[in-house]
């Protein structure tokens, strides 16, 4: 890395032009690198040409372990538990390189009672020097369960024509594992490139090409770069094994249509068409599609097809609610507005329609989990469990 020393202020010492400053500053010979987490700033300092990206993911992974620690961290909770993070910090870096910074193999020995610290094992337990410090030796369940979420949410960006500038998925695979021993997992995709690889019959609608692919610390990389084998042994509980992004264009699951009209300065009528562009059998949960308004509006009147509309002035848009909203349907939603006599002399820039919702059993990617193998040395049965879910991601249509 490597870091002489981290240190954690208050903003006591912030300075007015903080927004200008770079997060990385020399003096002389010492290079400071930090980052700002609510009223704390975590400080890295180095004699050497570190490498900052290490330092920085370092810095933020700080930030997360004194966050399951403390629940919030702030200044208050660093000055209540001073004595566990210097111990925490013992641990998580070591002659300035990190070494453990899970959370939850930390919490093996380094306990913690109120504002006080116990040491619950004299030594370190073999987690910590193992070749696989993310999971404990010894876990023991009565039922042998994984359970698999595949989420996708969609990034959509349409301009006022109708044209889609920005279309594109990001994927995350999240595994909840309830399971014994030390098991070893492969999980096969319809991964693209591995039907290309071994020639497995599948063509290009039923597979998809992976992009930006990052994996949790505990996939072999050398296995998934040598046949797209994603191998592992899994930490225990809730963790992302995976994240991936698809810029192929995609057609937009909901589809929004406006026509504002105002009349002589005095009202202004708002109507919104929203079509579900997704397979008839799917249904979109707790859709939500927030219409802006003018600030200037009052008297809200509103009628729609289904669902409910709420103005909300204080963020000057429209929340038109539909609790499901099936495929292939169409729903309208007409508001109108009064407006003050005289009209404003700036003109207000139009902000888009935003729209959220999420489609379970569905991704709109395509992409599935072929198989999931457990293998482990006393042969347990285990039975994985998998479920699709596609949301929205950041989601929004220009008006005219």
């Amino acid at each position: 890395m490597s870091a002489s020393a981290v240190f954690i202020l208050d903003v006591k010492g912030k300075r007015e032009e903080e927004g200008a400053l770079a997060p990385l500053m020399s003096h002389g010979r010492v290079h400071f690198l930090w980052i700002k987490y609510s009223n704390l700033y975590l400080v890295a300092t180095t004699l050497k040409n570190a490498n900052a990206s290490l330092v920085y993911s370092f810095l933020y992974k700080t930030v997360e372990v004194f966050s399951e620690y403390f629940k919030e961290l702030e200044e208050e909770s660093i000055r209540d538990n001073f004595v566990i993070v210097y111990e925490l910090l013992d641990e998580l870096m070591d002659f300035g390189f990190p070494q453990t910074t899970d959370s939850k193999i930390l919490q093996e020995y380094i306990t913690q009672q109120g504002n006080k610290l116990e040491t619950g094992k004299s030594r370190v337990p073999p987690t910590v020097t193992n070749a696989v410090s993310w999971r404990s030796e010894g876990i023991k369940y009565k039922k042998n369960e994984v359970f698999i979420d595949v989420i996708e949410s969609v990034n959509l960006l349409v301009n006022a024509n109708g044209s889609v500038l920005l279309s594109e998925i990001v994927g995350t695979i999240k595994l909840k594992v309830f399971l014994s021993g030390m098991p070893e997992l492969r999980l096969g995709l319809n991964d693209r490139v591995l039907f290309e690889l071994t020639g497995l019959p599948g063509s290009k609608n039923k597979s998809v090409e992976l992009e930006d692919v990052k994996f949790h610390q505990c996939v072999r990389l050398s296995r998934f770069d040598n046949d797209r084998t994603i191998s592992f042994i899994p930490p225990d509980g809730d963790f992302e094994l995976m994240s991936y992004r698809l810029s192929t264009q995609v057609k937009p699951l909901i589809w929004i249509e406006s026509v504002i009209e105002k009349f002589s300065h005095s009202r202004v009528e708002i109507m919104v068409k929203a079509k579900g562009q997704f397979k008839k059998q799917s249904v979109a949960n707790s859709v939500e599609i927030s219409v802006p308004v003018p600030s200037d509006a009052d008297s809200p009147r509103f009628k729609t097809s289904v669902g409910s509309a709420k103005y909300m002035p204080e963020k000057n848009v429209v929340i038109w609610s539909i609790k499901s909203f099936p495929g292939g349907k169409e729903y309208l939603m007409r508001a109108h507005f009064g407006l003050p006599s005289v009209e404003k002399e700036e003109v207000e820039g139009r902000p888009p329609i935003g729209v959220k919702f999420e489609i379970p059993y569905f991704t709109v990617s395509g992409i599935q989990v072929r198989y999931m193998k457990i293998i482990e040395k006393s042969g347990y049965q285990a039975l994985p469990w998998v479920r699709y879910i596609t949301q929205s991601g950041d989601y929004q249509l220009r008006t005219s």
